[in-house]
């Protein structure tokens, strides 16, 4: 708690403000007026969306900035709390740090006052299932785990309650650490793949973002690198910490790799075989990668027989490859956070047969050769709906293994009406799968919503 009152002591006579009152941010406003501070919280929404929040806010001691014209005059504040959905790049905070404010955020104040190990994972693709099975590793082996970031709460408000003996276990995208000057002490880098290019707008600046990961780690830190991904297993060759590779597809002289259908760790104590295949009962190649990173983040911390023990129970987290229901023998599946190409193409490999997909979003201006090039190999039926579809069905007709028919391209302006559609077509054997490659911004709030809302209209289904 010293270090937490010593932080706000330091905040003390500071003009600051909060940008954004949502979930990730709310914890935090209420810290810093718990502690006598001058806050500013500043919010898009207007006043009647929100009103018994701004209500209760104020009551606090809290003023309030409301409207499309919430970032006005940011550099008139000494200290800006940035949430994650608004760009450093945006004018109005430039201007603000030209002018001198301190710019952070409710994730870059935890790193700076945790006092316990902190394992972060970031990438382009499977962040969240991998947070997950590290956690489970370390709860299994008997610590106390705080999982946030990306997922879970925030952790900031437990810090006070934090010991040197638990370890915080943290999802974090490229929006949470374009701006960390701290790295934490393993971070795991699950691949790098074009993404988020509608918010970063370069590939180079959602590189660099992603390598603050491990950009502040000292030299007895511990980064993983995934050897089988072009930029990762470059980034390998300058990182300051400690550096561990995993690979699926070529045996390691060091590292986490596959042997006989076994996954093995080899390092300075030697080789052993850590993990079956047989005993990983999540579908895809994807996810035996997320066990590899998820191995080498534990290595010295957890037994090998706490990692075959949730093997062996884990199957999946909701929204991720999530099996709804059987349905007069056609199998329905929630891939809802199938938000990039690369993760739906990952997706699509679980399959032998081809499938039913249901796909398109919002735009993250993000190109979709490849998926039209996989969606031609492993689809027979596309359903494509949301901003994208056309660009999307444009990559599948110029695949070189399409040919009209293979797969069958359809359209409909609702995901409800995929689903319909996808119902009338499935025949028993099917797989039907809401994988989308793209956002949920355009349709939903979130790619948990859209999930629900697919497994919602699923349910109601009635058999034929």
């Amino acid at each position: 708690m010293s270090e937490i009152n010593e932080y706000f002591d330091g905040l003390k006579g500071a003009s600051i403000a909060v940008l954004g009152m949502g979930v990730s941010n709310m914890p935090l406003i209420h810290m810093l007026l718990r502690a006598g501070l001058r806050v500013t919280v500043c919010d898009r929404s207007q006043r009647e969306a929100v009103a018994e929040q701004a209500a209760q806010l104020e009551s606090l001691g809290a003023k309030l900035r409301l409207g499309e014209e919430y970032l006005n005059k940011l550099h008139r504040f000494d200290v800006i709390f940035r949430t994650p959905g608004i760009s450093p790049n945006t004018p109005e905070l430039v201007k603000a740090v030209e002018k001198g404010a301190q710019l952070t955020s409710e994730m870059e104040v935890f790193l700076q006052l945790c006092p316990c190990k902190i394992i972060a994972v970031t990438g382009s693709d499977g962040k969240t299932t991998t947070t997950t099975i590290i956690s489970e590793f370390l709860k299994e082996a008997g610590y106390n785990v705080y999982v946030g970031g990306n997922i879970g709460k925030p952790l900031l408000p437990d810090v006070g309650g934090m010991t040197e003996e638990d370890i915080a276990v943290l999802e974090l995208s490229s929006f949470q650490l374009m701006t960390m000057k701290q790295s934490p002490h393993v971070a795991v880098f699950t691949n790098l793949s074009p993404n988020h290019l509608d918010y970063h707008h370069t590939m180079e600046e959602y590189t660099k973002a992603k390598m603050n990961i491990y950009y502040h780690q000292r030299p007895e830190d511990r980064v993983i690198f995934n050897y089988d991904n072009d930029i990762t297993r470059s980034m390998s060759k300058s990182a300051p910490g400690t550096v561990m590779l995993f690979s699926r597809r070529n045996r390691l002289e060091e590292g986490v790799y596959l042997r006989d259908d076994t996954i093995w760790l080899t390092n300075e104590m030697g080789s052993r075989e850590v993990l079956p295949l047989s005993m990983i009962h999540v579908p895809g190649q994807h996810n035996v990668e997320n066990f590899m990173a998820a191995i080498a983040a534990v290595d010295g911390l957890v037994p090998d027989k706490c990692v075959r023990a949730v093997a062996e129970r884990f199957c999946g987290v909701p929204h991720r490859m999530e099996l709804v229901r059987e349905l007069d023998g056609v199998r329905w599946y929630n891939d809802s956070i199938g938000s990039s190409p690369t993760r739906t193409m990952a997706g699509l490999s679980c399959f032998e047969q081809k499938v039913i997909l249901i796909a398109g979003g919002y735009d993250k201006q993000i190109p979709f050769d490849e998926l039209g090039a996989a969606i031609a190999d492993s689809v027979k039926e596309l359903i494509l709906t949301g901003d994208t579809a056309q660009k999307i069905a444009a990559a599948v007709e110029q695949a070189e293994g399409y040919c009209p028919g293979t797969p069958n391209i359809h359209f409909t302006d609702t995901l409800s009406q995929a689903v319909e559609l996808a119902h009338q077509l499935a025949r028993a054997g099917d797989a039907v799968v809401l994988s989308p490659a793209c956002a949920a911004f355009d349709r939903f709030k979130n790619f948990v919503e859209r999930g629900e809302y697919f497994k919602s209209c699923v349910t109601q289904l009635k058999g034929k």
